[in-house]
């Protein structure tokens, strides 16, 4: 018999259909010069199991030129969450440009504890909160066609934390704080913020750095703790391209990080299969989002997207991943290899307008209550407002996708 839901969980099935957090959405690598309209949603929905809900639905606009030409507005946009920045093109030089950014709103701080393969309701809770930011990009190669780009930011970060129906009464709460985060990173080249983008290369190295304004135990009888000052060190290199007779695409990716001092609000999770649920994708196909959670990792992913018709509007989607991890204590499994596949089928309209995925995907090593293998069912949808006008050949351009706050949505359909 399935559980009851409490008004608190009905409201949140409903806020689903209009609510994405997008505190994984774009700040920019560079500032974008391209203007961009797009609508995207993700579902990664389980087989079976009693998982939080995972997945994403925003608008992203990117306009150049606004209101001066020097001015470049991005706006993320979901009913409970509005992320935005304003970037002041070579406000510090020619090749040096400045953005602010103001974020906030529900459910971007969301927590679901998931270990051994359970979620744990009971020690999961809601968080809401806002933030403000400030940037540096500068380009160290402006006359060439893949940019090398560094990127130093500021970020400061409310978040406040409440029950839900189900967390347990003598669970206590971690404090509500504010979060001073540093972030610097060198990318060279990247990838557009799409489903399946036409051509990327990158290569890129992240430092972040978390200091918190309360911290100490919390949990049931202090058994877990919130860190004074958490770090991340992490990389990526990635591949993608359209082979132009054949119109076959495929991305390979390598991500790896390590942390010092990590605690469950800055570990690395792993798990799902939702592409744009957070800038440096964590995915293991047949996994629940964020069910992995680690200290230190490497991750493998590919995909592969092959037409079958004579349009090339059908096709057939192949993808996968591996990851070595070294999980964060509390959360040890038994496999430290974990792996899985996905298979999936898609359509795309004329000039790639829109397009739909669906998909299956299977965890060999996720634990389940009935031993190992997790199912899930991925539903991808994209428009592109602007794709007719778009250029043939894409821009390699990689807006960031914040990956500390990437947790929200999860929570927002509990059953």
């Amino acid at each position: 018999m399935a559980p009851r839901r409490t008004p608190r969980q009905a409201f949140s099935i409903v806020s689903f259909v209009l609510v994405s957090i997008l505190v994984h959405l774009p700040c920019q690598a560079q500032i974008d010069p391209y203007r961009r309209q797009l609508l995207q949603f993700g579902y990664n929905q389980p087989v079976k199991g009693h998982w939080p809900m995972a997945g994403y639905l925003f608008y992203l606009l990117n306009q150049p030129d606004f209101l001066r030409p020097d001015l470049t507005l991005r706006l993320a946009v979901a009913p409970t969450y509005l992320d935005s920045e304003f970037g002041f093109n070579h406000a510090l030089g020619p090749h040096t440009d400045l953005a602010f950014g103001l974020m906030g709103g529900g459910f971007a701080d969301n927590y679901n504890e998931i270990r051994r393969g359970k979620y744990l309701i009971d020690e999961s809770f809601l968080g809401h909160g806002g933030g403000a930011s400030v940037s540096l990009y500068h380009r160290f190669n402006p006359n060439q066609r893949l940019p090398l780009t560094a990127v130093v930011r500021g970020i400061v970060d409310y978040a406040s934390y409440e029950r839900d129906d189900e967390t347990a009464d003598t669970f206590v709460l971690p404090d509500d704080r504010f979060t001073y985060i540093g972030r610097a990173g060198l990318r060279l080249g990247g990838r557009e913020p799409v489903l399946l983008p036409a051509l990327g290369v990158e290569l890129s190295a992240w430092y972040e750095g978390f200091i918190r304004s309360q911290h100490g135990p919390y949990g049931f009888d202090g058994d877990r703790s919130v860190e004074a000052n958490s770090h991340r060190f992490w990389g990526r290199a990635l591949f993608a391209y359209t082979v132009p007779w054949l119109e076959h695409n495929f991305n390979l990716s390598i991500t790896a990080g390590t942390t010092r001092r990590a605690d469950r609000f800055s570990a690395y999770r792993l798990g799902g299969t939702l592409p744009l649920l957070s800038e440096f994708r964590l995915d293991l196909p047949g996994y629940e989002a964020q069910e992995i959670t680690a200290r230190e990792f490497v991750l493998f992913n590919g995909v592969y997207w092959l037409p079958i018709d004579a349009a090339k509007r059908w096709s057939l989607t192949a993808f996968g991943g591996v990851a070595g991890v070294n999980y964060l204590a509390g959360f040890e499994q038994a496999d430290r290899w974990l792996s899985g596949v996905g298979v999936g089928a898609g359509y795309k309209a004329a000039k790639d307008v829109w397009q739909v995925i669906l998909a299956y995907a299977y965890g060999f090593n996720a634990l389940r209550s009935d031993g190992k293998g997790g199912q899930s069912v991925v539903l991808l949808f994209q428009f592109d407002f602007e794709a007719r006008r778009r250029a043939p050949a894409y821009p390699t351009l990689d807006p960031v996708l914040d990956p500390e706050r990437s947790r929200g949505l999860e929570r927002i359909l509990p059953y």
